[in-house]
């Protein structure tokens, strides 16, 4: 592997599919038994055909190299909001236009309404070209906290600071829902009802039409499972056996594979350890299935998991051992050495004869060499792509 693939190793990155392209941005890796943030100015493009990766540079106003940032793909763009930096927690957003030839940064300024506060952990739904923010960990002014309320914002510590003119400041975690108009620039926060959330971070969010799911991030010793209608802003939380459910977790995946349907894979378990489960969540069985797959030599924290043709969930990335270390005072998370660099495919729905002919012959290319020169050149183009992904790159890209 030389330098450049290795920089494709990594964890808590960003990742979307566009025209079966997956786009790979940020994360970190471990360098010298220390995190060290990846750069802000290149994104990675793998072709989900062929298996073969491209690297591409991102010149303009870039993002400072972050972690915990919350990353989104909208009309052809995406977008970074918030995150750490060296300098602490931040609220900015960045977006840059993947349609253009060459790649430039756009630090999102001129705004209207109020800007979330600094903040990582979160997660975002893509509704109606709005970028719908929900939860995570950062930190408020005195001021802020005592205009907030009680149950959106829980306080884990304070502190003085002189971060602008702010001279007081708390930081916890918050069970907020923001709301970035793409088209108007403008931030809103709607008022919801119902049984919100726990505040929390680091948990799965998914949508379905136009409800979005949150799972997780929570010390629970289950799943948990709420939905918000964004259309009239109200929570609803799933009345789940426990004795079904999955183990509670953190940094895990989830996503639609149907108008019902979530799939959730890995994560670290509330038992400390990274996980190589997957399961089902049927909304409207309002049920969890475990699903039983092929790939339990992959245990996956801080990955990614993106829906692709004919439903299949493609996963890449992540740590397949997070380690936590416990002292007297804090509960930390040792730098992994463990950052991968894989893609791998979970099957979710039955494949069509074309999807699995293709499939046959792109692992069997030898038994049909001479038959291929007979076949119209669309076609046999698209079936040399799937020789090419099972044999020149199988140890990338794992069906």
């Amino acid at each position: 592997m030389d330098a450049a693939e290795s920089r494709l190793e990594r964890s808590s990155h960003t990742a979307f599919i566009d025209k079966n392209t997956l786009y790979v941005w940020g994360g970190y890796q471990v360098a010298a038994g220390e995190d060290v943030m990846l750069p802000s100015d290149e994104i990675w493009l793998c072709d989900l055909d062929s298996g073969l990766w491209e690297w591409r540079e991102i010149t303009g106003d870039k993002p400072p190299d972050l972690s915990g940032f919350c990353g989104s793909h909208v009309n052809d763009a995406l977008y970074i909001f918030a995150g750490c930096d060296a300098a602490g927690y931040t609220n900015q957003m960045f977006s840059v236009d993947l349609t253009e030839p060459h790649f430039s940064w756009r630090k999102v300024t001129d705004t209207n309404g109020t800007t979330p506060s600094p903040r990582n952990k979160h997660s975002c739904w893509v509704h109606r070209d709005r970028l719908i923010y929900f939860g995570g960990y950062g930190c408020k002014t005195m001021g802020e906290v005592q205009n907030t309320s009680s149950t959106s914002f829980i306080v884990e510590e304070m502190s003085w600071t002189t971060i602008g003119n702010a001279l007081f400041r708390c930081w916890g975690w918050n069970n907020e829902v923001n709301v970035f108009d793409t088209h108007t620039a403008t931030w809103s926060m709607p008022e919801s009802r119902g049984p919100v959330p726990t505040p929390r971070g680091c948990h799965a969010s998914a949508l379905l039409g136009n409800k979005g799911y949150i799972s997780g991030g929570a010390e629970t010793a289950e799943l948990d499972m709420f939905c918000l209608d964004l259309d009239t802003w109200t929570w609803t939380q799933f009345d789940v056996s426990q004795s079904s459910a999955p183990l509670g977790r953190s940094m895990f995946t989830m996503t639609p594979t149907s108008d019902h349907t979530l799939f959730i894979y890995g994560g670290l378990g509330v038992d400390g350890n990274t996980l190589n489960d997957a399961w089902q969540f049927d909304s409207q069985k309002r049920a969890w299935t475990t699903r039983t797959h092929q790939h339990k030599d992959k245990p996956r924290v801080c990955h990614t998991a993106c829906l692709g043709n004919d439903d299949d969930v493609v996963v890449f990335g992540g740590s397949s051992n997070m380690r936590i270390l416990m002292d007297s005072v804090a509960v930390l998370r040792a730098p992994s050495q463990h950052h991968c660099r894989d893609v791998f495919i979970f099957q979710t729905q039955p494949y069509s004869l074309i999807r699995l002919c293709e499939d046959f012959i792109g692992r069997n290319p030898e038994l049909f060499r001479k038959q291929l020169n007979w076949l119209p050149s669309k076609l046999r183009g698209k079936i040399e792509k799937r020789v090419a992904f099972f044999s020149a790159v199988t140890p990338v890209l794992t069906a």
